[in-house]
């Protein structure tokens, strides 16, 4: 099976391409990828593979900021992983993670996602790591613990170094699923 891929700026998409993308997304997580989740996923690079029947995977990189231990750190937020059905399994999601890596490992302090549990497979593969400490948001009302995200939050240190446990990783806030 021939691929390409593609990595762009939403910016750079046209109206088509992001309507298949929201397509093969509803399809990906079977009908549950509401406009919230379609929002998350908007503004940062996109990576897209084509095959011969047409868009076969994509995921996105965003822009978000997290404190921790007294630092703001610039992470590239994984967003809208998904690959079409018939395909799942051939190694597309692996192309797509491994263009996003590229975009956060030259232009992020970390990398930050939220995996299901059908995702996290591919995330540990590809050397992503559980955080072990204590997920938090920094909501309109302060600090808000996300204890449901915890055991499910994947990061993959850059330019930051490592990082402590210790100290949680806060999260800023954005409307709906706030990881």
């Amino acid at each position: 099976m021939a691929t390409r891929l593609r990595t762009a700026h939403t910016a750079e998409l046209a109206p088509a391409e992001l309507r298949a993308v929201r397509a093969l997304l509803q399809d990906a997580f079977d009908g549950d990828f509401g406009d919230e989740d379609w929002d998350h996923g908007l503004g940062g690079i996109h990576a897209l593979v084509h095959d011969e029947q047409g868009l076969a995977a994509h995921g996105s990189v965003v822009q978000r900021r997290v404190l921790h231990q007294g630092r703001s750190l610039r992470v590239g937020y994984v967003e809208a992983v998904g690959v079409r059905p018939d395909v799942r399994r051939t190694g597309l999601g692996g192309q797509v993670m491994a263009a996003l890596e590229r975009v956060i490992d030259g232009a992020y302090a970390l990398g930050a996602l939220s995996a299901s549990d059908d995702g996290a497979a591919l995330y540990t593969a590809r050397g992503w790591q559980v955080w072990p400490g204590r997920i938090c948001a920094l909501g309109p009302a302060g600090v808000v613990r996300l204890a449901e995200e915890e055991g499910t939050t994947f990061v993959r240190p850059a330019a930051a170094g490592p990082l402590d446990a210790a100290h949680e990783l806060v999260f800023d806030w954005r409307d709906g699923d706030v990881l």
